[in-house]
């Protein structure tokens, strides 16, 4: 082989090589920015990126911000603050099964109105939370398996979240301000009682009552204030009556200008 030909052949070689070494850390650079256990791939043509059983206590900041889908089960995530979500805006499945969320706050999913169609909260630790957590979405939610207070607060999250077909026998009371209702479904519960109606009717007694005691105690002073006046007045009287005529005439003069 002429020496050209093996100049350029070992030229060839060494920028394949060189080539191959830029990627191989471009790759391990990109896999040392995602948290330990999670990783990017692509499922039916759609940008995935699993977090599944990476032990996790938060979501994650590094997710790449093209992720269609993205699987945070299995971890230990207590809470979703505002605006977790914001830098995905191609999102269209978020997997948040089987964690220990026991707290969503408003915001949490802001960003995410137009492109979700799948939410997975099911098997964490949701008690109570705000409809305005889910105001605009959009998306299929999963609420089963939580510990659910049943009262006018979850009544309201229900009407506003398009529910999962089939999840809805899965949001059981786990405890609520009727005894009888723990331990069934919420929706078969719900078709016998407005705990929104109940609540606006407790309020309103409660208001009555507070106003009934504010006047009975307005009566009961102005009675006081009648009766004490009624007594000076009688003690004042006698008073005068015990006096000498002359100075009688004179107290009972100067009492009358006083009054006058």
């Amino acid at each position: 082989m002429p020496a050209a030909e093996r100049v350029l052949l070992r030229s060839v070689t060494m920028w394949l090589l060189l080539q191959s070494l830029l990627l191989l850390a471009s790759c391990l650079r990109s896999a040392a920015a995602f948290p330990k256990g999670c990783y990017p791939s692509e499922e039916e043509g759609l940008k995935t990126f699993r977090c599944s059983n990476a032990q996790l206590t938060e979501v994650p900041q590094d997710i790449p911000n093209d992720t269609n889908k993205l699987y945070l089960d299995s971890n230990r995530i207590p809470f979703l603050p505002r605006d977790a979500f914001r830098d995905l805006p191609l999102l269209l499945e978020l997997d948040l099964s089987h964690n220990a969320i026991a707290s969503v706050e408003s915001g949490a999913f802001r960003g995410l109105a137009e492109h979700l169609h799948s939410l997975d909260l099911s098997s964490n630790r949701l008690v109570s939370v705000s409809k305005d957590a889910f105001s605009n979405l959009k998306a299929k939610v999963n609420l089963s398996n939580n510990p659910w207070l049943c009262d006018c607060r979850l009544q309201e999250l229900i009407r506003t979240v398009d529910l999962v077909a089939g999840s809805s026998g899965g949001i059981v009371c786990d405890s609520s301000i009727q005894e009888e209702h723990v331990g069934k479904a919420f929706l078969q519960v719900i078709a016998d009682t407005d705990f929104c109606n109940v609540y606006k009717k407790t309020t309103d007694i409660a208001m009555l009552v507070t106003m009934f005691g504010w006047f009975a105690m307005v009566i009961s002073y102005l009675v006081y204030y009648v009766r004490q006046n009624q007594e000076d007045a009688r003690r004042h009287l006698e008073y005068l009556k015990s006096l000498p005529s002359k100075q009688r005439r004179s107290e009972e003069s100067s009492t009358i200008s006083t009054v006058v």
